[in-house]
């Protein structure tokens, strides 16, 4: 496992990344983020719900058009997001078995690789579960390389190798032509991912991303961070060398009532993505569009604005603008950030999507976590499960 040199100092507070990225490990080196795959229950309606509220674009398709007997999937992408929606075509099999047990959710976090195979190996020798040997996939366009391992729960690694590839997406799909194209909301990459996992078990699955991905730890929060008068977690979050992929890690800690961690396990059957981040340049324009479409956001008191700028210092926004949105501002000592969470977008209490726009700050809003949380509470409680 990655060592972390004199991090005592940086426990429970923000930090600065550069301090910590030179600590991970390059035996795994990972270019971003390829594409994320969710298991769901109807991948065409799904796709035009991401379309019409998301602002996400038609890219590929593979089906029974495109020789795939199994499965349908619709690639959907904005900037360098990429979604994968796939939905079985059949009765039986893993993907069915996914979705009845999980719900609507993410099974493939793929990473962006150099080096498919050496990616493999590196990782299974070191301790990781293979989900998928080193496999060529090629047609016209050139071909893939594709593998993959097991993490949290039965959310899986894919590696994906593509340097000599100029398809669209990879080989089995097609093109997807669309006349139905909703302008793009302003998303721009993925900028973390958060997994919930089962009590006790951080820590496992962080020394995990240590010691089979070449991670560093580059915060934690404990029970004291992340807490409000009836629920906690504990969290932490690991990141590879170059800093563009991000996994908080999250657990339940006790509280007098049930968490949002417990609440996310108890539904989603077991350990799985939460939520993911996707960054934008202009926080209030893509809020306001996304409204405009649908997308219900938490709800935040406007007691939360009170003094705001006496703890945030001066900032470029228009407060009463960030207000009317319940857009949530944080500062670290690189700058601050301005975020805001979606409610559950699927009908289990499970996934949803955090907006974060990042003017120099590099933590995680610290200084958000009770009103998000109280927040989230409030939505518990409207389901009773808290």
């Amino acid at each position: 496992m990655a060592e972390i040199k004199n991090l005592e100092h940086l426990q429970n507070t923000e930090y600065s990344l550069k301090k910590i990225f030179d600590e991970a490990e390059d035996f795994l080196p990972l270019l971003g983020t390829d594409y994320v795959e969710l298991y769901v229950g109807n991948a065409k309606q799904s796709a035009h719900f991401y379309k019409t509220a998301f602002g996400f674009q038609s890219e590929a398709y593979a089906g029974l058009e495109t020789g795939a007997k199994d499965k349908v999937s619709y690639v959907l992408k904005q900037d360098k997001i990429r979604l994968v929606l796939t939905t079985p075509l059949n009765p039986d099999g893993p993907i069915n078995a996914h979705i009845n047990k999980h719900g609507d959710g993410v099974k493939v976090v793929a990473l962006w690789v150099d080096d498919a195979t050496k990616s493999w190996e590196e990782t299974t020798k070191r301790g990781a579960r293979s989900f998928m040997e080193p496999t060529v996939e090629e047609d016209d366009h050139g071909h893939v390389v594709r593998s993959g391992i097991y993490t949290y729960g039965e959310t899986v690694h894919i590696f994906v190798q593509r340097k000599n590839y100029n398809g669209v997406f990879l080989p089995g799909y097609k093109t997807w032509q669309s006349h139905y194209n909703p302008e793009p909301v302003g998303l721009k990459f993925i900028d973390h991912m958060v997994g919930n996992v089962d009590w006790d078990e951080m820590n496992t699955w962080c020394e995990f991303y240590g010691k089979v991905m070449g991670f560093a730890q580059i915060i934690s929060f404990d029970d004291k961070d992340i807490s409000t008068d009836y629920t906690a977690l504990m969290s932490k979050v690991m990141s590879n060398g170059n800093g563009r992929i991000k996994f908080p890690i999250n657990e339940p800690a006790e509280g007098k009532k049930k968490s949002q961690i417990e609440e996310y396990l108890d539904y989603y059957n077991g350990p799985g993505v939460q939520h993911i981040a996707v960054a934008t340049d202009d926080i209030v324009s893509t809020v306001s569009a996304m409204r405009a479409r649908g997308v219900e956001f938490l709800y935040v008191p406007e007691t939360y604005y009170e003094n705001l700028l006496d703890r945030v210092g001066k900032i470029d926004e228009d407060v009463s603008v960030l207000k009317q949105h319940g857009i949530l501002i944080d500062r670290d000592e690189e700058g601050y950030l301005l975020q805001i969470f979606t409610k559950p977008v699927v009908d289990r209490p499970t996934l949803f999507f955090e907006i974060i726009q990042r003017k120099g700050a590099q933590s995680f809003g610290k200084g958000n976590f009770k009103a998000l949380f109280e927040a989230i509470e409030r939505e518990q409680e409207a389901r009773g499960t808290l």
